[in-house]
């Protein structure tokens, strides 16, 4: 076997590998060698059909693993012997002269991983911005907790509805004077100013008194689900059955009873971890931003152009999916085509600190444990159908690419959680709106820092989990062939509610 390298340019890497036809030859005698024991032919007593005959009927069979043995066998030389890092899967092919018989030229393309000083850790120093949860905050959301759980008594006889206030009315949609299927509800029970019903709706049953009857003519939304009332106007015809008011809700020990609960003082502790939990989602993430944005700023070096394109097709594929969701799709395309160049320096900033956070992991010793990936794999394999979770498994199991990428997002928490407690962290005390301040300004010098200039406008989908964050981490390793995956479930349906038929057409989508 030889190997040749014909091109060395920055990260990108060329051979060619010359497997002799010799050396071919000498694997499928000995794979004939092999087999020939177990090899049954009338005529023969068994494991004495001669290797002439071996060959002859399983020639070509014999012929095309040997040579895929051999190219396998010759890329593991050339990555062993020359010290590579394969940043993806290399790009190998045979000569299309190739025949049995003749030696096999082969071509190799690939890129590597860089080399990456592992950054010293002495002087980072942190912000932690902490907001505390007060009592204030506590008992409002108790008080967003009754409200929700509202209970409606009949009012004074001869009073009109207002905001806040239930009405259980029947109505009949038409259009142009014609019922509509979907259209008709009774005893369909609606609180005035909730935006339950389309726009228009409410607002003209304000004043109402129990008895009235009333048409009310409203435009359905452009996007409404139902295609045949899309933009249409239509009347309803609404009579009053009674209009209800709100209940007071106490907020004491019996409130928190109807909530299974034993005290009030029990709801209060978990609606206080609930909030606390909240602000130190957003604190972890205010710090991982400015720790990101640290060391992209002290690190600079050339990224596989490979993995770049790949981040970038992510990203770009993200974005596209969301514009489809916009008021104005072709105007939010466009703004992302002007900003193309601006993502393609996020992926590049992605890419480049994913690198340098597996770098350091693998400096310190961080690591996933097999406990760990264990738990991944279960989480994982909830989205499949039961039939399908066994093929996922082993999925995982069989393709390297599959299982790192699973892996990738725990290993660089683990990373960044290394790097939080050797950093000099000063916590700081603000509100929550100064928090998520901090937030969008590390997120805007994030999109700013790499192409060099001021933030682009933010496109109308999220931006921000592309400008700020790394492509996840993982211990650098050459690429794997990635396989398909089991297809995932499909959510299912939602059961269809009494009240489906009104909803249709007259509630939101």
């Amino acid at each position: 076997m030889q190997i040749v390298e014909t091109s060395n340019e920055g990260l990108k890497r060329a051979y060619t590998i010359t497997i002799t036809a010799k050396a071919i030859s000498a694997r499928i005698e000995g794979e004939v060698t092999k087999i020939a024991p177990q090899v049954r032919m009338p005529g023969f007593r068994p494991g004495k059909v001669p290797a002439n005959l071996v060959k002859k009927m399983h020639g070509p069979q014999l012929h095309q693993d040997a040579l895929n043995t051999s190219i396998r066998e010759a890329m593991d030389k050339l990555v062993a012997d020359n010290k590579l890092r394969p940043a993806m899967q290399p790009a190998v092919s045979l000569g299309d002269g190739y025949e049995e018989g003749k030696d096999a030229e082969l071509t190799v393309a690939l890129e590597i991983l860089p080399e990456i000083k592992s950054p010293s850790l002495e002087g980072l120093k942190l912000d932690k911005l902490v907001v505390p949860v007060s009592d204030a905050e506590v008992t409002e959301s108790i008080a967003k907790i009754a409200a929700g759980s509202k209970s409606y008594t009949d009012a004074k006889k001869g009073k009109k509805a207002e905001d806040g206030d239930q009405l259980i009315i029947d109505f009949v949609g038409k259009l142009d004077g014609v019922e509509f299927e979907g259209g008709k509800a009774e005893d369909a029970a609606l609180v005035i100013g909730s935006g339950q019903f389309i726009p228009g709706f409410e607002e003209q049953l304000t004043g109402v008194k129990a008895g009235d009857e009333k048409i009310i003519t409203v435009t359905f939304p452009k996007d409404y689900q139902a295609a045949n009332l899309k933009g249409k106007d239509a009347t309803f015809d609404v009579t009053v059955k009674a209009v209800k008011v709100p209940g007071e809700a106490k907020l004491d020990d019996d409130f928190a009873k109807t909530l299974g609960l034993d005290s009030l003082e029990v709801l209060q502790g978990l609606l206080r971890g609930q909030l606390e939990q909240e602000t130190a989602g957003l604190t972890r993430t205010q710090m991982k931003r400015q720790l990101l944005d640290k060391l992209a700023a002290d690190h600079d070096f050339d990224v596989p152009p490979s993995m770049v394109e790949a981040e970038f097709e992510q990203i770009w594929n993200q974005l596209l999916q969301e514009t489809k969701g916009e008021e104005d799709p072709e105007a939010a395309l466009k703004e992302i085509e002007a900003e193309k160049e601006d993502y393609r320096a996020i992926a590049v900033r992605r890419v480049r600190l994913g690198l340098l956070l597996s770098e350091i992991g693998q400096a310190n010793g961080v690591e996933v444990t097999q406990q760990e990936m264990n738990m991944l794999v279960q989480q994982a394999v909830q989205q499949y159908r039961q039939e399908d979770r066994q093929r996922f498994v082993e999925y995982i199991q069989n393709e390297p690419l599959a299982a790192a990428q699973l892996r990738a997002p725990l290993y660089e928490d683990k990373v960044v959680d290394f790097l939080f407690d050797k950093a000099e962290v000063t916590e700081k005390t603000v509100t929550k709106e100064e928090l998520q301040a901090a937030i969008e300004a590390e997120e805007g010098a994030a999109a700013a820092a790499p192409a060099k200039k001021p933030a682009a406008k933010k496109a109308p989908a999220k931006k921000a989990e592309a400008k700020a964050e790394a492509a996840p981490a993982e211990e650098a390793k050459p690429a794997a062939k990635k396989a398909a995956a089991p297809k995932q479930e499909a959510a299912p349906k939602a059961e269809k509610a009494e009240a489906a038929p009104a909803k249709k057409a007259a509630a939101k989508k």
